[in-house]
């Protein structure tokens, strides 16, 4: 294939595409404004003989650069998809003609709107460098799983059943972990009415036969280092000797251990023997192999049993848990048939406040309960006495009545603290020059945490993986589960979030899928997520380079560390290319063969921009593709009108937007610019971590330009967007408009 570019521009008549807009003019926008080399329409682009003509022209016409003309850059993905191109997509349906009314007094502005996009992705495509693979990668099929419990023996047994070698680290002397421990588990069969056997002991002799399985018992990870494909862990035993072995990707299924039952001293626990934590008395029962449960206390048999559910967890108050471990109200159902399968006479009362059996067969297990006596009591316990026998002081939340209800034992559900290792420091989101100095003694800090490294990672970030809220280790478990913030790690179980032994062991098999994607695409240089495949990869203009770190500091993933001569060294198989770095860069050295500072600010000066007297305001939208992205389309599938003024560019992450972009633009002549991030906190959205919070920190420094210019604030705006605000991002932008049309068109158009 020539080196020289040569653009394609293709139009699609499908959808009602041709019915809205000319489509001639729209051709003539793509060759003469856009330059295209050659344009094409058809009917139906993505079908079979659409893609065929687009392939005859890459094959036969010298075709590299690609503009497709149809829909969402987001739909049809598989159908165009096409090797050794550059490609750029205009999104006529869901950006166009969905949004907008059909009606002929709009169809001018509806028109204009479409020969923007097509300019833009002309424009987009002609500063698009084609991606390669720099050479950097590496296969490494081995899967490191730190822990031994049911979620790391089923991501090992998932793992080896794919065809790939498993090294399995767990601290303790047997595998197995917290279920190997219990008498029997909560029912995973319909229909969902008895408890039933842990199957622990067959699946410990499953991975103890399968020879693509190494297990090391009473070991722990003392270091770890690399990144996908590359990793290389230290693996020590107890008697202190260390052997170092090589791996491509690495799940963390550590586990939890129990809530701490002695920080609830209202509840006698410590004081009163018979005043137990649910896991001593699946040890009881254990011991009672199926025989009468006896307390502790006397060795007498338990007639009369209370349990208290949310001991020490949903509360706010210090030292407790402030979220709900989400297993303990049907463990609490299961313990208490432990007592009425042997008795049906003994009183066993469930004491709670909100009673929660999630899964399939939840509530036929909670049924099953009540059929079979057990007595559930909506009530706040407030106290245990302490006595012969403990008495539980409770407000009866029905009745609105003080309950003293003397019982042979006490079951505290104390709930899960998970396994996750050290909280790593919090990165600086912007350093500013004077911040230099003090990013440096951050990095000198030492950690002081009471918990043990589990990982022991050699990375500048910190030893573990960071925790979001309530310790867990780091994975949105909706926008991105198993994923952390350490590229080619994965959490599964109890250390991502509270769950029951089935739902650890589901929760495994995902996680072993993300580690063999991270090992598999860390060999053909591709990331391994959210932007599965993408080749391109970050470089920078070392002429330009002024050694300020801020692209290793605000790097969220650690892909970034710095030569010898204190310039940026990219790693490859670690970078996820959200771009954040190249939003960070002062000077604009860095960027992606397929995502730059030109790709975007040659889109936003591609725009035609009406002079203030045409009275068509240019609002301009950065959206975050992960998103907001997503939410306008689904916006427009529902046929949710917004001003035909807009003009929206789709960026990687917030925290990758240049602020040239927005100076370009206000220089352009757009009246107004909005910044379309995901939602920030503890319960954040983004893919790639902090990426709103930067950008509304980084336009901080935009409303004071905008002020020392003469420029009302509010002509730049950074909007939180979930990617289900398909209702409000219309909203915004409609609302943007008419702060346009209050505060006047940009003076800048003069």
């Amino acid at each position: 294939m020539s080196d020289e570019m040569k653009i394609g521009a293709y139009i699609c008549n499908g959808c009602g595409i041709s019915e809205r807009l000319d489509s001639a003019q729209l051709e003539m926008t793509a060759t003469r404004d856009g330059k295209a080399a050659l344009c094409k329409q058809h009917d139906f682009l993505c079908s079979e003989a659409g893609v065929k003509m687009i392939q005859d022209d890459i094959d036969n016409e010298g075709v590299n650069h690609l503009v497709i003309a149809a829909c969402s850059r987001r739909a049809k993905t598989d159908a165009f998809n096409f090797d050794n191109v550059a490609l750029s997509r205009a999104n006529l349906r869901e950006g166009v003609i969905w949004v907008r009314p059909d009606t002929d007094e709009m169809r001018e502005t509806t028109q204009e709107m479409a020969d923007d996009y097509i300019r833009m992705a002309c424009a987009e495509a002609k500063y698009m460098k084609i991606p390669q693979a720099s050479g950097e990668q590496s296969v490494n099929k081995n899967i490191l799983i730190a822990g031994g419990g049911v979620a790391g023996m089923t991501a090992a047994l998932e793992a080896s059943k794919a065809g790939y070698p498993c090294t399995i680290v767990e601290k303790t002397g047997q595998l197995g972990g917290a279920t190997a421990k219990l008498y029997k588990k909560i029912p995973t069969k319909a229909p969902y009415a008895d408890p039933q056997d842990t199957g622990v002991a067959e699946m410990i002799a499953a991975v103890e036969a399968d020879s693509n399985i190494t297990v090391h018992l009473n070991s722990t990870l003392t270091n770890t280092a690399g990144a996908p494909g590359r990793f290389k862990a230290d693996i020590s035993t107890e008697s202190g000797s260390t052997e170092t072995k090589d791996f491509g990707a690495i799940v963390q299924a550590s586990g939890f251990t129990p809530y701490d039952a002695s920080n609830l001293p209202e509840f006698s626990y410590g004081k009163n023997k018979d005043v137990v934590t649910q896991m001593e008395l699946e040890a009881l029962a254990v011991e009672a192999k199926g025989a009468a449960i006896k307390r502790p206390s006397d060795g007498k048999e338990v007639q009369s049993v209370l349990f208290i559910q949310c001991a020490g967890q949903r509360s706010k108050k210090e030292g407790h848990l402030q979220h709900c471990s989400g297993y303990c109200c049907s463990a609490s159902i299961k313990q208490a048939m432990y007592f009425k399968d042997q008795n049906p006479d003994i009183d066993t009362t469930v004491l709670y406040t909100d009673l929660r059996t999630p899964g399939a067969g939840g509530e036929n297990f909670y049924r099953s309960g009540q059929k079979k006596g057990v007595i559930f009591t909506k009530g706040i316990a407030s106290e245990v006495v302490d006595g012969a026998n403990p008495t539980v002081k409770f407000k009866d939340l029905i009745l609105d009545d003080d309950i003293d209800l003397e019982v042979d034992m006490v079951v505290l559900a104390t709930g899960m603290v998970a396994n996750a290792g050290q909280p790593t420091r919090a990165e600086l989101t912007v350093m500013d020059d004077e911040d230099k100095a003090a990013e440096k003694a951050n990095e000198e800090v030492e950690i002081r945490v009471d918990v043990e490294s589990i990982l022991n990672l050699d990375y500048r970030q910190g030893k573990d993986v960071p925790h979001m809220a309530n310790g867990f280790a780091d994975s949105h478990f909706i926008c991105f589960p198993y994923e952390t913030q350490r590229t080619g790690i994965y959490t599964a179980g109890p250390t991502r979030r509270p769950m029951d032994t089935q739902q650890a062991m589901d929760d495994a098999m995902g996680a072993a899928m993300k580690a063999i994607a991270a090992a598999e695409n860390s060999g053909l240089g591709k990331a391994a997520h959210p932007r599965v495949a993408d080749l391109s990869f970050p470089s920078f203009r070392a002429e330009g380079c002024t050694q300020c770190k801020r692209c290793t500091v605000e790097c969220p993933f650690g892909a970034i560390n710095e030569t010898d001569d204190g310039y940026p060294m990219f790693n490859e198989s670690r970078c996820r290319r959200c771009g954040t770095c190249m939003g960070a860069c002062p000077v604009r050295v860095i960027s992606f063969e397929n995502y730059s500072i030109d790709t975007v600010g040659q889109q936003l000066k591609a725009v035609d921009i009406p002079d203030e007297f045409d009275e068509k305001p240019r609002i301009l939208v950065l959206a975050c593709e992960n998103d907001a992205y997503p939410a306008l389309d689904m916006a427009a599938q529902n046929k949710l009108e917004y001003s035909a003024f807009t003009r929206i560019i789709p960026v990687r992450c917030l925290g990758s937007v240049s602020l040239s972009w927005i100076t370009d633009s206000l220089n352009s002549g757009f009246d107004g610019i909005m910044l379309m991030g995901c939602p920030s906190g503890d319960d954040y959205q983004c893919h790639f971590v902090k990426g709103s919070l930067m950008a509304q920190e980084r336009m901080q420094k935009v409303g004071d330009t905008l002020e020392s210019l003469s420029l009302e604030k509010e002509r730049v705006q950074t909007f939180e967007i979930s990617i289900t605000d398909i209702h409000k991002v219309p909203q915004i932008i409609n609302d943007m408009a008419e702060t346009i049309e209050k505060i006047g068109m940009s003076p800048f158009k003069f």
